[in-house]
């Protein structure tokens, strides 16, 4: 279904020919390139230096980064900045808390010139699909599914530190990337949908490294047979492959699109030159590609449906065994009590949000189960649309009554079934989604408590295939359906222009920002001293560690906007004794801050080589060792939390994404990498002694000699920070991005 070249390739006269080396120059002449040099402030030395064309965030972050910015001086919105209410809209938990967030973000929005989405009307990504995205542009947003790819439009999700850089004028900086040509042939069978092809794609890549923080760029002759909601709903699931963003070729297909959203100006045709030079190359036949079938705990856990329903004793035990183990054997996850009589049997089907709840995929789902009923047993199906100009079309046609008659129910537009805060299955149930991630600790998992529940990503055609099973897993190329409804979307704009807040370039300075009890302020985070010691408060042997993990989603929600309440959620779901601890380190720092060290802090000390006068000029922080840490959400959470909790670095043999690095980084949190060459076997309580490392960071040294004090003794230790640039170095020698502006604006 999937072949990977790992060597060099050309595409010349629509023909892949292999390179016989590295071809720097040619790779220009990828869309990639072309694009990002148009948007890069300086032409070479390795580092691209971007500026974005418009930015975008949800309720669970857009807070954060304007008070940041405002915090920075900021003065208006310097380019089109949207922020959507899609994850925070229940307002069910605490409250008022959430609506205090959405006031916030609406007086933001006319105090500095923005976009504010109220409510239910659209999620962040198909809102910037239909009002933002153009071809040869480039758009920014803290959410890592912020892909538009297939619009001709480069969309980078990161966390929100970089969105204030933005907003402040200041460029997101990246070494120049390698480009992976993503080369389509054939056509896709009846029943298989986008969300097949895009497990079969992290299926392939992801485990494998294959295509980490690179770009994808799609070519090929399939392209102009795949409508847009098919390509849309592949490239969104871009991200799972760990890659950094995702360009297109354009056609007559997106220029309708762009029309019907009522910006064809917008379109220009785009393919790369002729002779252009690719890093490696994927190809996919996608007429070999099967329903697909992503299993706990993670979408690259990819088979396919038919295999799945031949063998589902020993795969599902499989899949019971990582579940144990990512659950830190705190909860047991029975999937093999699913299977009877050879088949299985799901709890809830999921169609939502940005990947699944596309027009299209809806109306193949009606046209599947139109006639049927899903049966008054356990299982239930829930349909979220992305937009209510997509609700509207959907109800105009017939598709959402069709729907109700065969027993779904319809749900807002809302992003939570994605992240745990909408449809949370029961214990030990079994969820199948057309939705972007399965990972764990999210969908109703709570090991602390004992509560584990998994979601298998599916297409919508295999959901509404089972549904129509009554909850029989059931791939969709198994059934014999017509296509009942015309899948053909009507956008209707007046939906947004009676409800949206359209203030980019009207900034009103002297209207004030509407504050919550909630909406707290960042506490004081310190400089960078001349030696660091920092104490273990958790050590993690898991094969990757997500950014769920970190910092989880859900019941966290409405705490985004409060640094300290939300700082007490950190790690509670995998090492629920990682706070407490943090609260010990705190104390031990602050005698050292006011220079009485404890005698555990100055016995160490002194074992790890440190003078009284280096002791005066050490500041102290907790840290966590995980193998890979910061796979999945963009959310800077993950970093800031750690930091509010005294955190003063990350120490793994691997960042699992660009954009985790870049949050520890932005929060002050240096960045250490250890060779894998020595297992990583200390504890929490060991601690890690760096002299020089103010003088290090300034030099731009890559290896840090460091000594460990452990209950058995001293060893030394090498740690290594990867490439810095003068700016990063900046930020983690004043302690956090928030003291880089202000000490900025002093310098």
């Amino acid at each position: 279904m999937v072949k990977l070249e790992n060597g060099g390739v050309y595409l010349k006269g629509g023909k892949i020919v292999k390179a016989d080396a590295p071809d720097k120059a040619a790779r220009e002449k990828t869309m990639a390139y072309s694009i990002l040099r148009s948007h890069s402030k300086n032409s070479g030395g390795g580092i691209m230096n971007i500026r974005f064309d418009s930015l975008i965030s949800h309720d669970i972050t857009y807070v954060g980064i304007i008070q940041t910015a405002k915090a920075s001086g900021l003065e208006k919105f310097p380019v089109p900045y949207a922020m959507t209410n899609c994850h925070n809209s229940l307002c069910a938990v605490g409250g008022t808390i959430n609506e205090d967030d959405h006031a916030f973000g609406l007086s933001a929005a006319v105090k500095y010139g923005g976009i504010y989405v109220p409510a239910n009307q659209a999620v962040i990504h198909q809102y910037a699909r239909e009002m933002m995205a153009g071809c040869g542009k480039m758009i920014l947003g803290s959410d890592s599914h912020t892909r538009y790819g297939a619009i001709g439009t480069m969309g980078v999700g990161e966390g929100g530190p970089e969105l204030v850089k933005q907003l402040l004028e200041n460029t997101y900086d990246i070494a120049e990337p390698q480009v992976v040509l993503v080369y389509l042939t054939g056509e896709p069978s009846r029943g298989v949908g986008p969300q097949d092809v895009a497990i079969a794609l992290c299926g392939a890549v992801y485990k494998n490294g294959f295509v980490k923080n690179k770009v994808l760029e799609f070519c090929g002759p399939a392209i102009e047979k795949l409508s847009m909601d098919f390509r849309i709903g592949i490239d969104v699931m871009t991200t799972e492959t760990a890659c950094l963003s995702s360009i297109w070729e354009t056609d007559s297909k997106v220029e309708e699109y762009l029309v019907n959203h009522g910006r064809g100006d917008e379109y220009k045709k785009m393919a790369p030159a002729d002779g252009a030079y690719y890093d490696s190359l994927i190809e996919i036949d996608l007429s070999t590609i099967e329903p697909m079938a992503a299993l706990p705990f993670h979408p690259s856990e990819a088979y396919t449906i038919r295999e799945l329903l031949e063998n589902p004793g020993d795969i599902l035990r499989e899949a019971e065994k990582r579940a144990q183990q990512q659950l830190g054997g705190k909860a047991t996850l029975k999937l093999t009590d699913k299977v009877k009589d050879g088949k299985i049997y799901v709890d809830q089907g999921i169609i939502a949000g940005c990947s699944g709840g596309m027009f299209e995929n809806i109306a193949e789902a009606a046209s599947i189960l139109k006639g049927y009923g899903i049966g008054d047993g356990i299982f239930n199906l829930s349909v979220y649309p992305p937009s209510t100009p997509v609700n509207m079309a959907l109800l105009k046609s017939g598709i959402m009554q069709s729907l109700l008659e065969s027993g779904a129910v319809f749900k807002p537009c809302f992003c939570g079934p994605c992240f745990g805060a909408g449809d949370v299955p029961a214990n030990n149930g079994l969820s199948i989604r057309h939705t972007t991630r399965n990972f764990p600790n999210r969908e109703g998992s709570r090991p602390s408590d004992g509560q584990a529940a998994a979601v298998m990503l599916m297409d919508a055609r295999s959901i509404a295939a089972t549904a129509r099973n009554k909850g029989v897993l059931t791939p969709a190329t198994d059934i014999d359906y017509d296509v009942s409804f015309d899948t053909t979307y009507k956008f209707d704009s007046e939906l947004y222009k009676k409800r949206v807040y359209f203030g980019f370039g009207k900034a009103q300075p002297e209207k004030e920002l509407v504050y919550g009890p909630n909406i707290t302020e960042w506490p004081k985070i310190p400089q960078m001293k001349d030696n660091l010691l920092m104490e273990l408060a958790a050590v993690i042997q898991d094969e990757v560690t997500t950014t769920d993990e970190l910092i989880p989603s859900g019941e966290t929600s409405s705490y985004r906007s409060n640094p300290i309440k939300l700082s007490s959620f950190a790690l509670s779901r995998r090492v629920p004794e990682y706070v407490p601890y943090t609260e010990k380190v705190r104390a031990e720092e602050k005698l050292l801050a006011d220079g009485n060290p404890s005698e555990r802090v100055k016995v160490a000390l002194k074992k790890a080589g440190a003078s009284d006068e280096d002791i005066k000029n050490t500041v102290m922080g907790s840290v966590i060792f995980a193998r890979r840490p910061g796979d999945g959400s963009a959310r800077e959470q993950a970093a800031s939390c750690q930091r509010v909790l005294g955190g003063c670095a990350n120490i793994c043999y691997e960042y699992a994404t660009k954009r985790y690095r870049s949050n520890c980084i932005n929060w002050g949190m240096v960045p250490f990498t250890v060779g894998e060459d020595k297992a990583f076997e200390y504890e929490t309580g060991d601690m890690i002694y760096v002299p020089n490392i103010r003088k290090k960071i300034i030099a731009g040294d890559s290896d840090f000699p460091a000594v460990i004090v452990t209950k058995n003794g001293t060893e030394n230790i090498t740690l290594h920070v990867a490439q810095l640039t003068d700016e990063e170095k900046q930020i983690l020698l004043d302690g956090c991005l928030m003291n880089f502006y202000a000490a900025s604006r002093k310098r």
